[in-house]
């Protein structure tokens, strides 16, 4: 299933405007593997809204990020869980902002 930048902007909740795509396209260029892991992030912001959590573009760095905005202690660790278990599933190197529950998007690990 092939997924444009117009379908994931749209999936994140994003406008398709051409601010956007640019972000998006220089995240695409920074995040190694990106094409294969694509519909795997879309998957993983899905799975994680229950649980207060999703998949966004980062303002600071060019990357993806993934934030646990849960209320809940306990809608946030199975949150938490489920990142670390799909990025064990797919092979993604993330990075951990400390003392906040963010993680950016590397891409797959070599």
């Amino acid at each position: 299933m092939q997924i444009s930048n117009e379908g994931i902007l749209t999936q994140l909740g994003y406008p398709v405007d051409e601010a956007n795509l640019k972000q998006l396209e220089l995240i695409e260029k920074n995040t190694s593997g990106f094409e294969n892991i694509k519909k795997h992030i879309i998957a993983l912001n899905d799975h994680l809204k229950p649980y207060g959590g999703y998949v966004t573009l980062s303002n600071t760095n060019p990357y993806l990020k993934i934030k646990v905005d849960s209320p809940s202690s306990s809608y946030s660790d199975i949150a938490l869980a489920e990142i670390r278990k799909w990025a064990d599933k797919y092979n993604v190197t993330l990075k951990e902002v400390k003392s906040q529950k963010t993680y950016y998007i590397l891409g797959i690990s070599s």
